[in-house]
């Protein structure tokens, strides 16, 4: 059984192994997207104000410059990143100043940090390769477990090494397992939310379940009619609703008749862009309906706290280290695996080419 369970774990392991490193690798450098543009624009390190006046200056200037080019939403700034970011519908996106000067414009995957995403998320194939790498997580989680059930009995051999000692097929193996052992549980828990991004339905119905709470009530659908949106107006009945609530995201009405909304984020929330959202007639400047992240049920509160676990929205620096470290010794496993996989594949190969030449010298005149 043992010896079947390891075969198995080898081959999945080796089909799997470049594209979970893939997804290991990418996410791993995504936890340090925001200090790496602090570090190449230095306009993403000024202030932002965050007052009414301010956020609605800007928003509106936004929108206007941007007219008929498609503009989807708007990102406001944050305590840490002072710019801000407009998103388009044909995926490109543009980070402006507070005082509306465009520091950069980009088409889709114009930016390496905006490539890396796509590629972590999408796999730079749409909805297509996110169902991929929703699968390639399922099963990467069936070969933590199994290889923790291979490597139990030799627990005794764990080393702390993070690095091969050479390129020796017991030295790789080594490493394999060592960083297996060692980053088993983050891996589990970084992967599982991962998946949980992809297959949300399955997985609320399972925090139903464990949580013992349904579905939240469904939101109400305003309509409203068609006007000029006063943002400034919109942002300080946000702040009379929810005083407390950080604006994160602006969105400008999708379709005929639908409103406009925008995102916060409440202190007892950890997703970075909250949950918490106010929709507001631009017709009427008027709100028509809120949604209340801290009044939904405990599953749909535990599944909004998995995309901040996931993406190291919440723990500070020293969880920004662990998840890296987790993407990374994710990655190592998939390389030096493979790597071992492929050694052993070209023993078992010329030991059966020497048979082969074996029998056939033994056999000259067959």
């Amino acid at each position: 059984m043992m010896r079947m369970l390891r075969t198995a774990h080898a081959w999945a392991g080796a089909v799997l192994s470049l594209l979970l490193a893939v997804l290991g690798l990418s996410g791993a450098l995504l936890v340090f997207e925001k200090d790496y543009l602090r570090l190449v624009m230095p306009e993403a390190r000024m202030h932002a104000s965050m007052a009414s006046e301010d956020l609605g200056r800007a928003v509106s200037a936004i929108e206007t410059r941007y007219e008929g080019e498609g503009l989807r939403y708007v990102v406001m700034p944050d305590h840490d990143f002072g710019l801000y970011e407009a998103v388009f519908h044909d995926g490109g996106a543009a980070y402006v100043t507070e005082r509306g000067v465009v520091v950069d414009r980009w088409a889709k995957n114009g930016r390496i940090e905006d490539w890396l995403f796509d590629l972590h998320h999408h796999l730079l194939a749409g909805h297509t390769g996110e169902l991929v790498s929703g699968a390639a997580g399922i099963a990467g989680l069936v070969l933590v477990v199994t290889g923790l059930v291979i490597v139990w009995p030799s627990l005794k051999s764990f080393a702390w090494r993070l690095w091969p000692r050479s390129a020796a097929r017991r030295d790789l193996v080594a490493t394999h397992r060592d960083l297996g052992v060692l980053f088993a549980l983050p891996i589990l828990m970084l992967t599982f939310t991962g998946v949980a991004m992809v297959y949300s339905g399955p997985v609320k119905s399972m925090l139903y379940a464990a949580t013992m709470s349904g579905p939240s009530a469904a939101p109400e659908r305003p309509t409203a009619g068609e006007g000029e949106i006063d943002w400034t107006a919109f942002f300080e009945a946000s702040y009379s609703v929810y005083p407390e609530g950080a604006p994160r995201i602006a969105v400008l009405p999708q379709k005929p008749g639908a409103p406009a909304y925008l995102r916060l984020r409440q202190p007892m929330e950890w997703h970075q862009n909250g949950r918490t959202y106010v929709y507001m007639d631009p017709a009427t400047r008027r709100v028509l309906s809120t949604v209340d992240a801290q009044g939904l049920s405990r599953g749909d509160r535990v599944f909004n706290a998995l995309y901040p676990i996931h993406s190291s929205g919440v723990g500070g620096i020293v969880y920004k280290l662990a998840t890296f470290l987790t993407g990374f010794a994710l990655a190592m496993m998939g390389f030096v695996g493979a790597w071992s996989f492929l050694i052993r594949e070209a023993r078992a190969r010329k030991r059966l080419a020497e048979k082969q030449r074996t029998l056939t010298a033994s056999c000259p005149g067959s």
